[in-house]
């Protein structure tokens, strides 16, 4: 792959917590030892008074990378206006962007330059018709327009729908994402979330604790079913569940005593805690925002043996018939699926098989992106 380049329009600053852009980047970089030009996202919606409160707050859940970006990758943070969705407006961020227009030009021009959006923009729409691409991949990770309301969410709309109509390859997170996008490109690829196996390696479920741990780690906020969460609390009064994160908007003012918050960890001591849980919980709502999502806990609780107890939304929906897996949905009967769930006993062999083939490497391997 001599002379093979990546530019990287991505959902995430470089700086967040490591997640599927980072571990893709890594990949190409490990698969084809090429340089990567890393852009982070920019605001591309009107801004909203829920704005102006986090000037105020801090998420202390958030992990930051502490290293500067590896030798191989350029990054890039751009300036731009919360105009993107007004169409007379949005035009004024080009003039703030120029220099990155150049410098991408620069980079990939005279080589065998892929390019990878992670987030619809009109930055990213703009670079797709700079240099000679070799491969254009949209990347659909979420449904984006679900997290805005409106005007902004109709323009991020037509935007990612122009972007994807114009990609040479389309994927798509999860199934309903594939079957969203498959309507305008038949190609569309399914390439599922995945796994970072060096972070569970040497872990693996071993509670101890007298009464079995329903455990749950992540960020509680309006996908959080907490009547499903408070459902489960009452009918096994004699366990205990364990939520662990930040906790954004509302919460019930009573809740059961069996229910324990405590507060956010880094990745790595969340791992340590989860080896304490019987069974990881993901209680999320089914709405149009969590319809679209494979769920990364997935993949860690069962790299750890856990069972996977979980409400019928996103790609679990697909996952009923899984090993290990059991989804209390409407129109499942309750108390036998998460009787189901406590009685599962997964073992290393199994543990060490999931990683294996779900590994982020694996993952993008299959996508074979690379071998066209």
């Amino acid at each position: 792959m001599a002379g093979m380049r990546l530019v990287y329009v991505s959902p995430v600053p470089w700086w967040s917590f490591a997640q599927r852009p980072h571990k893709f980047v890594e990949w190409f970089h490990e698969r084809t030892g090429a340089d990567v030009f890393w852009i982070d996202p920019y605001p591309a919606r009107l801004p909203t008074w829920r704005d102006l409160a986090r000037l105020w707050s801090h998420d202390v859940g958030m992990q930051y990378l502490n290293q500067a970006p590896p030798p191989w990758l350029s990054l890039r943070q751009p300036f731009a206006l919360p105009l993107e969705p007004v169409p007379v407006l949005a035009g004024v961020n080009r003039r703030f962007w120029r220099d990155i227009a150049r410098e991408v030009k620069s980079f990939a021009d005279g080589q065998q330059a892929m390019l990878v959006i992670g987030k619809p923009s009109l930055l990213a729409q703009d670079l797709m018709a700079g240099p000679s691409w070799q491969r254009v991949v949209y990347d659909a990770m979420d449904d984006f327009p679900a997290f805005f309301g409106g005007l902004s969410r109709v323009a991020m709309a037509a935007r990612e729908e122009k972007i994807a109509g114009q990609a040479t390859d389309v994927w798509a997170s999860s199934t309903p994402l594939l079957q969203r996008w498959s309507r305008l490109r038949a190609e569309t690829r399914l390439v599922p979330n995945g796994l970072a196996r060096d972070s569970v390696a040497g872990l693996f479920r071993r509670s101890t604790a007298p009464a079995p741990v329903f455990g749950y780690v992540g960020t509680i906020a309006q996908w959080f079913d907490w009547d499903w969460v408070i459902r489960l609390a009452r009918s096994y009064g004699q366990t205990t569940v364990r939520l662990i994160g930040p906790r954004h908007g509302p919460q019930p003012a009573q809740l059961p005593p069996n229910i324990e918050l405590h507060p956010p960890c880094d990745h790595r001591n969340a791992l340590e805690r989860m080896q304490h849980f019987d069974v990881g919980l993901i209680p999320f709502r089914r709405n149009r925002l969590t319809d679209a999502v494979d769920p990364v806990k997935y993949y860690e609780y069962k790299a750890l043996g856990l069972a996977v107890l979980c409400t019928d939304f996103g790609q679990m929906r697909w996952r009923h018939d899984e090993e290990g897996v059991f989804v209390a949905g409407e129109n499942a009967e309750f108390r036998p699926v998460v009787d189901a769930s406590l009685a599962y006993r997964a073992t290393p062999e199994a543990a060490e098989r999931f990683r294996q083939k779900h590994g982020w490497e694996a993952v993008f391997d299959r996508a074979g992106l690379l071998n066209r």
